[in-house]
């Protein structure tokens, strides 16, 4: 009896196996890397609210106030709950601020953080 050239049943249904495997890993690798994009874009943009938001108290006369301070931003179409906090430093002349940026269904998530100090811009008498 000749044997035939080609493939078994079992054969085919191994390197299907295999090729699904690997499909499988493929497409999860894209999810992760598209999730990671979006996560990337998402604290990008936040750490440009947060950059805004020192860039103003840097400007503003008279100085912020002591104490906390929040608002909405929308950096390139994604809402943003922002938080800034002055405290004083040892040195009289400056102010340290930090603000935390969130986005507003998750604000206990902090997408950036950002530590600035301010100059007072009176000259001290």
């Amino acid at each position: 009896m000749k044997r035939r050239a080609g493939f078994t049943l079992v054969e085919i249904l191994v390197a299907l196996a295999i090729v699904a495997i690997a499909l499988a890993a493929g497409m999860r690798a894209l999810a992760q890397a598209t999730d990671t994009a979006s996560a990337l874009k998402a604290r990008t943009l936040a750490l440009w609210v947060a950059q805004n938001r020192l860039a103003a108290a840097q400007v503003a006369t008279p100085w912020p106030a002591l104490g906390t301070a929040s608002g909405e931003a929308t950096q390139a179409g994604a809402a943003f709950v922002w938080q800034a906090r002055v405290t004083t430093t040892p040195n009289p002349a400056f102010r340290m601020i930090e603000i935390t940026v969130a986005e507003p269904h998750a604000a206990d998530y902090v997408l950036a953080r950002l530590v600035g100090f301010l100059g007072n811009p009176e000259p001290p008498r």
